[in-house]
This record gives C-alpha cells, sequence and structure tokens, in this order.
C-alpha cells in the first residue's frame, strides 16, 4: 500500500479533524466571467457555442489555485473555457422548511422522496409541495457532522416490490460507517416502511462523523454502485488504496447485497469483493452517462476536487497524488502523477465542494443534452461541464447570485432539473425554461 507524505505536524491536523471542503460555513464564492429513467443518468451530445467545434475564451474561474506549483497533466484537465446558457431558466420553489435536505428519488407517479441529514427523516412530497409526516420505521442514524440519512433511490422493480434504498451512518459498536438498507415503502397518510434489511456494511467500523460517501446508482443490468469516502481522519484516508478495506472505495453489489461475479476482485487474496475502484477521498456526486458508464465527482483538500469515470479495478491515487493541500497550507502529495494511478479527468482548484451529479438528456433545454450539473457547496453554485470525447471543453456557474449551497442535483420526468439546498431551511428548487424575448423586441 501507498502513503500520501505525512509530517508529524500533518498528523496531528488529521486527527484534530480539520473542517472539510463541504463543512457548513462557505468560503467566499469564486469569481466568474460574463432518456434514462428519471434521475441521474444521460445523453452523451452536447450542443454548445464553439469556435473551431472547441469553446473558446478565457475560464469561468478567475481566482488564484491554492497549489500553484501543480500543473495538470494534460490540456483542458482544468479552468476550461467559460460558457453561458442562453435559455433563460426560471427558478420555482416546490416546497421549503427541511432541515439540511440531501437526495431526491421520484416516485412513478411524480412525487419526490426527500431525505433530511441530521434528523434521519423521509418524505414523501407531492408536486405542489405538500409534506407527508416522516415515513415510519427507518432506523437510527448517527446525525453528527456529515452523518446522518443520506442517498434514497427507488428500485427498478419498484412496481413489483415497492422496495425503496437508502445510505445512512450507522450507529455500531466501537463508532459508525456507511449502511446500505432497502425496505418495502407503504405508502398513505401515515407512510411507513416494512421488511427492512441492511443489504452492505461500510467495513471496517472507525469513530469518525466525516467522508462516508453515500451516492447510490443502480445500472441497467441489474447492479448497485455506492461511493464510499475514506473517514477524512489519518487511520482512515492511508486505507484509501488497501483492497483489504472498503475506506475510499466505489463498490458494486447486487440489490440483496450479494457480489456480482465479474467485479475485479472476486476471489483475489487480501481484497474485498464488493470492490470496482479504490484511491478515492469522498465521493458524494455519481451518474451514469448515455453509454452506462459511471461518472463521479469527488471532494478534494484545499484545491483537487475530482471528475472520474472510475473503471473496474482501477486505482485514482488518493492520498498519494492529487492536486490540493491540507487546510493548513501542509503539502500532502509529493507529486500529481504515479504509475498505476489515474489521472482524473478534470480537477478545481479552488474548489467547487461537489455534492449531487446529473447528466442532462431531457428536452426541455436542448442546449444541455449531455451536459454534466453538479451541486456546489462552498461555490455557493450550479456547475455545469460542457464534454466533447470524454474531455471538459466548457464550464459555467448557475445560480450565484442565489447564495445556497446546493447540496443535490436530479432530473426529472418531465425534464426540469430539481435541486436541494442545503440549511437548515432547506429548500426544494425547480428549474424550468423562461420565456425568450422575440427578435426586435426590448428585453
Amino acid at each position: 500500500m501507498r502513503h500520501a507524505l505525512v509530517t508529524p505536524f500533518l498528523a496531528s491536523l488529521l486527527l484534530s479533524a480539520a473542517p472539510e471542503a463541504e463543512a457548513q460555513t462557505p468560503r467566499p464564492p469564486t469569481r466568474q466571467e460574463g432518456n434514462l429513467a428519471p434521475g441521474r443518468g444521460g445523453d452523451s451530445q452536447q450542443s454548445v457555442p464553439r469556435q473551431g467545434d472547441i469553446p473558446q475564451g478565457a475560464p469561468v474561474e478567475t481566482a488564484p489555485p491554492n497549489v500553484p506549483e501543480f500543473k495538470p497533466a494534460f490540456p483542458q484537465q482544468t479552468r476550461a473555457p467559460a460558457v453561458k446558457t442562453r435559455t433563460p431558466i426560471v427558478v420555482t420553489e416546490v416546497a421549503s422548511g427541511f432541515n439540511k435536505p440531501w437526495a431526491i428519488a421520484f416516485l412513478p407517479d411524480g412525487r419526490f422522496l426527500v431525505t433530511e441529514k441530521p434528523t434521519g427523516s423521509l418524505y414523501i412530497v407531492t408536486a405542489a409541495g405538500k409534506k407527508s409526516p416522516p415515513v415510519a420505521g427507518l432506523p437510527k442514524v448517527d446525525g453528527r457532522g456529515q452523518g446522518g440519512l443520506l442517498d434514497v433511490e427507488v428500485g427498478p422493480d419498484y412496481a413489483k416490490s415497492g422496495l425503496i434504498y437508502w445510505t445512512y451512518y450507522e450507529p455500531r459498536e466501537g463508532g459508525n460507517g456507511l449502511a446500505v438498507a432497502r425496505a418495502r415503502l407503504v405508502d398513505g397518510p401515515k407512510p411507513r416502511i416494512e421488511g427492512l434489511q441492511v443489504i452492505f456494511r461500510m467495513q471496517p467500523t472507525l469513530e469518525s462523523t466525516l467522508h462516508a460517501g453515500g451516492r447510490l446508482v443502480f445500472t441497467p443490468d441489474g447492479k448497485l454502485f455506492v461511493t464510499l469516502g475514506e473517514r477524512s481522519i489519518l487511520p482512515g484516508r492511508v486505507q484509501a488504496q488497501d483492497l483489504k478495506s472498503d475506506f475510499g472505495k466505489i463498490v458494486r453489489i447486487l440489490p440483496d447485497g450479494s457480489i456480482p461475479q465479474d467485479n475485479p476482485f472476486v476471489g483475489k487474496k487480501d481484497a474485498r469483493p464488493e470492490i470496482w475502484s479504490s484511491g478515492h477521498r469522498n465521493v458524494l456526486s455519481a451518474a451514469l452517462d448515455a453509454q452506462q458508464r459511471l461518472w463521479i465527482v469527488e471532494m478534494g483538500p484545499r484545491g483537487g476536487d475530482e471528475l472520474n469515470r472510475p473503471e473496474a479495478g482501477k486505482d485514482y491515487g488518493w492520498p498519494t497524488i492529487g492536486y490540493g493541500e491540507e487546510y493548513s497550507g501542509e503539502p500532502i502529495h509529493k507529486t500529481t502523477q504515479a504509475a498505476g494511478m489515474e489521472q482524473p479527468v478534470y480537477y478545481w482548484d479552488p474548489v467547487i465542494s461537489p455534492s449531487g451529479l446529473t447528466i442532462y438528456s431531457g428536452a426541455l433545454f436542448p442546449e444541455w443534452k449531455g451536459n454534466f450539473f453538479i451541486g456546489g457547496l462552498s461555490s455557493q453554485a450550479l456547475v455545469r461541464l460542457v464534454l466533447k470525447d470524454d474531455r471538459v471543453v466548457g464550464e459555467e456557474r448557475l445560480l450565484t447570485d442565489r447564495n445556497a449551497r446546493i447540496r443535490e442535483v436530479v432530473q426529472g420526468p418531465d425534464g426540469a432539473l430539481y435541486l436541494l439546498t442545503d440549511d437548515s431551511n432547506g429548500r426544494l428548487w425547480k428549474l424550468t425554461p423562461g420565456p425568450t424575448t422575440p427578435p426586435g423586441r426590448a428585453p
């Protein structure tokens, strides 16, 4: 196992759990210029203003990098040219009053499932914004720090089984850890769950209120990706590339918790069979593209948020390589590249603090077809990426005037984007196209 550069001073900082990129107190917003099933899937084609087929001009990010000595490994790996959405956007508040909501999922009739992180509450919300009582029967959560009730997804066979799936920080003897559970949703005036099963538990158990990941992504062939963090503190961080640990991994399981036999480490000595990829820091954003490939956006330290496309059995480098530094300014990495470790497709320095990802495939915004949309916490923005041939060629920061931490972004069955804001009066927003100004008319 490879280790990062860790000084005694740095170790003491890590063990004191310095504030993370997604901590509640935001950094100042950066300056700026200028279908699959509903949810987190998308298309692969883009339609954006281009010069010579590639957007040109200055990047959307103009703030200086935290680690200027680290240079990109290839062109277009960071600070892509700014692009601008031409379609007017209308933001409608569907509901409010959520205590730090975390995730959205859609029921077949168009109602929402919304999770509340610190309280462990799950709500059913109508299109008119009416909230149900909290769904009864969910297990207790450890709601401290970044813990609590996190993602929720409707099972692929929901019409038959009524199963929903969710992730949460599970209190355990000796600490806590991320768990994935499923149960049948019993709808009605007082909704509840029945037949609770915990299908996956992150191992080992560790006492930490940070970095457990938590996004769920179902694949069309019936597999379930679960994103995991490395718990942030030093005893967890050094396990991110250790295949005997779930920390800092993407895992792939079946809906009942069993292991797909084509996972890359099945039958390998000293490796957990659920592991799909390793060397991740904390993954709160994940989605499939039109080719059914998994994409993730992961939290970096100070500098070094990353867009990755995790492939089976590959190591994405954390904490050995990367583009950021500790919040104290102390170094983490000696280098940004190493043999046998993958480069990010794209990185941000300064960070955006990503949470939530959808790849747009709807018809409401034709110019967004195939674009990536990422919730930004410290950046207080909806981050749009334009890709061509799996490289980022354009970036935009939307909704920056609203001063809101964006926790979740999903595409609805109607082609609108739905967002959750991360605060004690969390709001559910709907983004739709507004009217355009006819030619020759003043706006």
